[in-house]
């Protein structure tokens, strides 16, 4: 996080938009305060809600989770739908945006929310092999707010240097 802070990859930023999650504030904090950006948190940028089993061991979450992604209208365990959370994210991602039009927009979040709108925005149907992948610092992508489209599949963190 401290080589992407002091990078030249954020310069466009002018905003980093958080969730309300402990580990997104904790990625965004520096980020916004390295580059002098406005630093919002948002409620509705949360992970799919999965409050009704709380945590699973991490076989039982990739089965779980691969449940959630293959059937997006179906609450899986009690999970907020994939469709549902879909819905959520793209709505605040536009709300946000709608109040940053100048310079480009930093999202932290989470994997399964970014998969949805990674999904979205590319007009493919809710799948799982559309998400993040396996590299444990985090992943990110591109998007263009004028064509609604990824600029970019998921990379690594790493990756966004910029330099």
């Amino acid at each position: 996080m401290i080589t992407l802070a002091n990078s030249n990859a954020l310069d466009r930023v002018t905003a980093v938009i958080s969730s309300t999650e402990t580990k997104a504030i904790e990625t965004a904090r520096p980020l916004a305060d390295a580059h002098n950006c406005d630093m919002e948190v948002r409620e509705l940028m949360h992970e799919n809600d999965r409050s009704t089993t709380g945590f699973l061991p991490s076989k039982e979450f990739e089965i779980v989770a691969d449940q959630f992604f293959a059937s997006p209208d179906t609450s899986v365990r009690g999970w907020e739908t994939a469709t549902a959370a879909q819905s959520r994210v793209v709505a605040e991602i536009r709300n946000c945006l709608s109040v940053h039009e100048e310079g480009d927009v930093l999202f932290v979040g989470h994997g399964a929310v970014g998969t949805l709108l990674y999904c979205y925005l590319s007009g493919v149907p809710i799948d799982r092999k559309f998400d993040q992948g396996s590299s444990g610092g985090g992943n990110f992508f591109q998007f263009s707010t004028l064509q609604s489209r990824p600029t970019s599949h998921w990379r690594p963190m790493e990756e966004m240097t910029g330099n």
